[in-house]
């Protein structure tokens, strides 16, 4: 079989063509709608938090890092069980669905405490939805689009990003900052995000010979990801731990004495330049290669944390906020297309899985650095911080070339 056959196998039609399939644009649309939902909830939350109900900056650091770790470690069972089931879209559903109905509790919820377990419960939502829907997203796509296929959803999940603070800059002006009356209109589009995975998303018919994953989280198929696969881990892993929550991002601006209502304008810069860049990077990496580009990524990281350190009042704010822009826009899309390629496509869920659960880990332990850094030194030694982790991520990427030029793309194992 040749490399051609075996990646129109992979499509849902058995056609490559020349554009993405439906099913990545739809999912697209799918994570657009879930993040204007969520990004109008978490431009405001970090603010009402700490000025609302009296938390520290160490308590939002612990709060984001639980809640993106526990996503992590549910991303782990819900990717292997779609490997093991054969099916990713009925998981996505469940976990864009719990997201959806628990929206309403951030409105509703009348102490500290249950903020906390609303945020926690969202991300036990996100955790079912993510390796599934990353897996599928690379089922749907052709064997030599897979850099612009995930490009195209990080470009879109990020544009919802950027409608959502800017739906709550308006919104607070609107309701005159009265948060609640904000969080309630988030629940919108949550509802629409899960009516149109449920009714537009269709599952991909995978190859007959593509072999039936029993275990998937048994030694022998771990095994089978590969050397590849566990050396882009670890350099994720050293990349997360530089780009902590983007809560430290709206602590940043409320610290330089912008007004509580033009404080989401902070995420609304961020991702504006992250959805332009995203799919046009991932096309490009198609061509060129995907490792040079995610260099130019982590110096774009460094460059965004020392502005943020060391250049002083709104204009430092704002280079340093389109700097961390534009490097999620060289990373992200990147970084799941290797995850991708590296594996057999009847374990991908499981590699996502284990891919997110680690960099979920880090996330946590950057998160709760970063606070308690910001606590003790303030917000310089924070960004520094990030910066030297980002340093370090470099030079775990670069021995990373040489070993994706000595294998080629993974067949499924077996027939």
């Amino acid at each position: 079989m040749t490399d051609d056959t075996q990646e129109a196998m992979e499509t849902p039609t058995g056609k490559r063509g020349r554009g993405l399939p439906i099913g990545i644009w739809a999912l697209g649309f799918v994570s657009l709608f879930m993040d204007v939902s969520s990004e109008m909830i978490h431009a405001l939350l970090p603010v009402y938090l700490m000025t609302g109900l009296g938390a520290t900056a160490l308590a939002v650091g612990v709060i984001e890092g639980i809640a993106e770790a526990t996503a992590a470690i549910t991303k782990v069972f819900s990717g292997a069980l779609s490997d093991r089931i054969g099916r990713r879209k009925e998981l996505a559903a469940l976990g864009y669905g719990l997201a959806a109905v628990t929206k309403p509790i951030f409105p509703l919820a009348p102490t500290f405490d249950w903020l906390v377990a609303a945020r926690f419960i969202d991300r036990v939502g996100k955790g079912i939805r993510g390796a599934p829907r990353d897996a599928l997203i690379a089922d749907l796509a052709p064997g030599k689009m897979r850099g612009a296929a995930f490009g195209l959803r990080q470009s879109l999940d990020t544009v919802g990003a950027f409608l959502g603070p800017l739906a709550a800059i308006g919104l607070m002006w609107l309701f005159s900052d009265d948060f609640r009356s904000v969080f309630w209109v988030a629940v919108i589009p949550a509802f629409l995000s899960l009516g149109l995975i449920l009714f537009v998303v269709k599952e991909p018919a995978h190859p007959r010979a593509q072999r039936q994953v029993r275990n998937p989280l048994a030694r022998s198929e771990l095994k089978l990801l590969g050397n590849v696969f566990w050396w882009v881990v670890v350099v994720a892993t050293l990349f997360t731990l530089a780009r902590f929550s983007e809560a430290f991002l709206i602590l940043r601006a409320n610290d330089d004495g912008i007004p509580v209502m033009l404080v989401p304008l902070v995420l609304v810069g961020m991702n504006a330049v992250y959805a332009l860049i995203a799919y046009p990077v991932g096309a490009l990496s198609d061509r060129v290669g995907r490792v040079g580009l995610l260099l130019v990524g982590l110096g774009l990281l460094i460059a965004a944390d020392l502005t943020l350190a060391l250049v002083g009042g709104i204009g430092g704010l704002a280079i340093g906020v389109l700097l961390w822009g534009m490097h999620m826009g060289f990373t992200q899309g990147l970084l799941a297309a290797l995850v991708a390629e590296a594996v057999p496509a009847e374990l991908r869920g499981t590699a996502f899985g284990m891919f997110n659960l680690v960099t979920g880990v880090a996330l946590l332990i950057a998160s709760v650095i970063a606070g308690a850094l910001w606590e003790f030194g303030g917000a310089q030694w924070t960004f520094l911080a990030g910066a030297g982790f980002a340093t370090t991520a470099v030079l775990g990427l670069l021995p990373l070339r040489s070993r994706l030029n000595g294998t080629h793309k993974p067949k499924s194992v077996g027939c």
